[in-house]
């Protein structure tokens, strides 16, 4: 299991990482379409799980500013 950390973040220092995990994301789900465009199966497959990862984080996060 992974170690894990304590740290202290105000809502929109919290909401500034949800975007940017966002776009983050955004950009591994067009590789992943690209990458199928082209046949590139082991790549979609990383780029899918990278991305599916980052969705994993942005929610844990997005759940601790929400009103």
């Amino acid at each position: 299991m992974a170690d894990t950390h304590t740290i202290k973040l105000s809502s929109d220092e919290i909401e500034i990482i949800v975007d940017a995990l966002e776009a983050d994301m955004e950009g591994y789900v067009e590789a992943a379409k690209e990458a199928r465009g082209n046949s590139r199966r082991e790549e979609v497959a990383t780029f899918t799980e990278a991305a599916q990862r980052i969705l994993a984080v942005k929610t844990r996060l997005e759940e601790l500013v929400e009103d």
